[in-house]
């Protein structure tokens, strides 16, 4: 990590660990192209030049590079006082001051802590660039890609419900790119094959008697005749275009991967967001990738079955490999959040939210995932950045009021939380003796 105090506001982010070639996604910020570096801020309020060539590589990567130049190998060490900040440049403040507790409790000199958090006390936040500030011609990008026409497999797996799962089918029915197929793995209760027969669509729609979410995708993959596996879900919403500008991203940047944006039924995509970049998390409700990839990562780990974070441990696991990844705000779909079926029947829709009180917090796959790639350490700063806002119910995760609260109540249900966790991590371990579920191509 570029700097170090993003363990303790992102532990678990996949731009922390390095790529199977030992390079940092993070460009070596002296060989970027004049107009890129013309464009980013060059900051002499930092101590080093060492924390100056880091923030401009920040920098360059938050706001969408994706060039190939050179990448860090080695991360060096900076003063405190630029750690704390970088923290305050980019974070909001609050997390300074949480920073500054968590290295006091730590054990770290607390008065070289307090004395470089006060000395970068003045420090104002930065917005960084929201716009696609070297991506000007991807509206008149003629891909080759799209020309060539490849078949595309598009994979859905469906668990009661049917009356969502109609309308992401009538909207595929509208796509502007043809050659594609729908694989359609049906864990329904009451399955109703007559359903499939009203629309105009090449399906293969497969029963699937266990309730097993990574076994429905890993069976569609594996039944895929399309060399681009495309993923949906069943209660999402897309436009017209939404294949086509999938595969002119894989084209545009010569991607492995194009990995789309969700947003809520009734808002639209923040600003922020509106921006290519590489990608720091992968969802297997928008996503599209060669399906040659899956040789070298193999499929879905099975041990995320009828948990959480699967998606996000195969994505962490095609960036270690090297795969390229790239956010695409322009293949969007709208999340519908079904009341109904899916995960929610599966007692885990939410991660860190469980069904009851002495249920393990969060769901062990997301330790057994956490503990698999970052380690011990980096795990319990997620979980202590983490719990406390679950606290609050997932609708109102927004309210920074009620947040706050969330974390004050925390504090009263300390020994009950460390019960959870403590369940949580035991079931975790035994996950990682087991090892990974994950069949190979």
């Amino acid at each position: 990590m570029l700097f170090k105090f993003i363990k303790y506001i992102q532990p678990t982010s996949y731009f922390n660990l390095k790529e199977s070639n030992g390079n940092y996604i993070f460009p070596n910020s002296k060989e970027l192209p004049v107009e890129i570096l013309c464009q980013l801020n060059r900051d002499e309020l930092f101590f080093s030049e060492t924390a100056i060539d880091y923030d401009l590589s920040w920098q360059a990567i938050q706001s969408g590079y994706i060039g190939d130049v050179c990448r860090i190998k080695k991360i060096k060490n900076i003063p405190l006082v630029d750690e704390y900040r970088f923290v305050r440049k980019y974070f909001h403040k609050v997390w300074s001051t949480y920073c500054l507790v968590i290295r006091i409790l730590s054990f770290n000199n607390p008065i070289h802590e307090i004395k470089a958090y006060l000395s970068s006390r003045n420090t104002r936040r930065v917005k960084l660039n929201s716009t696609n500030f070297q991506y000007l011609n991807w509206a008149s990008f003629d891909s080759s890609l799209k020309e060539k026409s490849p078949k595309i497999s598009v994979v859905i797996p469906t668990l009661n419900r049917y009356g969502y799962l109609k309308d992401i089918l009538n909207d595929f029915e509208k796509q502007d790119y043809k050659n594609f197929e729908i694989i359609i793995v049906d864990q329904s209760d009451a399955f109703n094959k007559d359903f499939y027969d009203q629309f105009e669509l090449n399906l293969h729609v497969i029963r699937q008697k266990e309730k097993a979410l990574w076994l429905a995708r890993n069976t569609a993959i594996k039944k895929a005749e399309g060399e681009i596996i495309a993923l949906s879900e069943d209660d999402v919403r897309i436009e017209y275009n939404w294949l086509s500008e999938h595969l002119k991203c894989l084209d545009f940047f010569n991607a492995d991967i194009s990995a789309g944006v969700f947003y809520p039924e009734g808002s639209s995509i923040p600003l922020e967001k509106m921006k290519f970049t590489i990608a720091q998390q992968f969802a297997t409700g928008n996503a599209m990738f060669y399906k040659k990839i899956l040789l070298k990562t193999g499929l879905f780990d099975r041990q995320f079955e009828k948990q959480r974070m699967g998606d996000g441990e195969f994505g962490l696991r095609c960036f270690k490999a090297g795969f390229k990844s790239i956010w695409n705000p322009f293949a969007s779909c709208v999340d519908v959040k079904a009341p109904v079926g899916g995960l929610r029947e599966l007692g885990s829709w939410d991660a860190f939210r469980p069904t009851n009180w002495f249920a393990p917090r969060p769901v062990p796959s997301v330790l057994y995932f956490y503990r698999s790639y970052f380690g011990d350490r980096l795990a319990k700063y997620a979980l202590l950045k983490s719990i406390p806002p679950s606290i609050i119910p997932y609708r109102y995760k927004r309210n920074k009021v009620l947040m706050f609260f969330g974390f004050l109540f925390s504090f009263l249900m300390i020994p009950l939380l460390l019960f959870q966790v403590y369940k949580s991590w035991k079931l975790s371990s035994i996950k990682l003796n087991e090892g990974s579920k994950i069949e190979r191509l």
